[in-house]
């Protein structure tokens, strides 16, 4: 029953993450798929949704009905759905694995999301749009903050360079000011890092890939059923309603034991703790930041 359970609730999470990449209203959905609103938020949650309705949802969003069941891979072709996503999975994984980008989402500050969320805004009139970005990530940061899981995140050296010359939402336009901050802010994310890798704390490490640009972004995140694996083009600083690339969420094991082999080959090979910490120092020094 447990097992059962779990699968309703994982079903509810895909639900919500797949009406946010649709861009669709609930009401729309519901009238879709030939059930109240009610009822499309109560199997968001997790209830019982019937074959008949999983079939018309797979047809309506384009799916197969075995991606709904959790059996193949999901994708998603924007930043919001695929961090809601994420977000779902965070709330579950005692373990975290990632090649990420220049910083880890979970540990960036509040001067982060604050310039973040500035660009964006200047970038749409879509104020739901925006609304629904700082929702799903801040929501993120509350459950690392709550559930503190083990983290392990591995940055590549030339995107933080990259980072540390362009700014926070590397590719929105932004007007001047604001690029000096994102740029301000950069420096300051991480400055942080080294500060973190330095101290050393319980459950959360760094390592520096110096000699790699070419890794493709991705996480494993461990929880107590299984493990979950998902590769994202998209930096966390994206535009939310970017379709530049596309995501991949799945638990097929041959791709969860292939990047876990390429991870574990790579935090090897990467620059740990003062290593780490003098490289990023001379990459500040190297643009003037230190």
């Amino acid at each position: 029953m447990a097992a059962v359970t779990m699968r309703l609730g994982e079903i509810g999470q895909q639900l919500r993450a797949f009406r946010l990449e649709s861009g669709m209203r609930a009401d729309e959905i519901a009238a879709r798929l030939g059930v109240s609103r009610a009822a499309l938020y109560r199997y968001e949650k997790g209830e019982v949704i019937k074959l008949d309705t999983v079939q018309r949802l797979a047809e309506l969003l384009k799916v197969s009905p075995l991606t709904l069941l959790g059996i193949g891979v999901e994708y998603y072709s924007r930043p919001l759905s695929f961090f809601e996503r994420v977000r779902q999975m965070e709330e579950e994984a005692d373990q975290i694995l990632q090649i990420a980008d220049p910083v880890a989402y979970l540990v960036t500050s509040d001067a982060y999301d604050s310039v973040l969320t500035r660009a964006i805004a200047e970038q749409t009139d879509d104020q739901q749009l925006v609304e629904q970005h700082v929702a799903i990530m801040a929501s993120r940061k509350e459950l690392y903050r709550q559930r503190r899981p083990t983290m392990i995140t591995m940055l590549s050296e030339a995107a933080v360079e990259r980072f540390l010359v362009r700014g926070v939402g590397e590719g929105m336009a932004m007007d001047e000011s604001l690029q000096t901050e994102a740029r301000r802010v950069a420096a300051q994310e991480i400055a942080n890092i080294i500060e973190m890798i330095e101290a050393e704390p319980i459950g959360l490490q760094f390592s520096l890939l110096g000699d790699v640009d070419s890794s493709t972004n991705c996480m494993l995140l461990r929880g107590r059923e299984r493990m979950m694996l998902a590769i994202n083009p998209f930096r966390c600083d994206a535009f939310p309603a970017a379709t530049t690339g596309v995501s991949l969420v799945t638990s097929a094991p041959e791709a969860v034991n292939a990047h876990q082999r390429v991870i574990e080959v790579l935090w090897k090979e990467s620059l740990k703790g003062r290593e780490a910490a003098e490289r990023l120092h001379d990459l500040l020094a190297r643009h003037g930041l230190r």
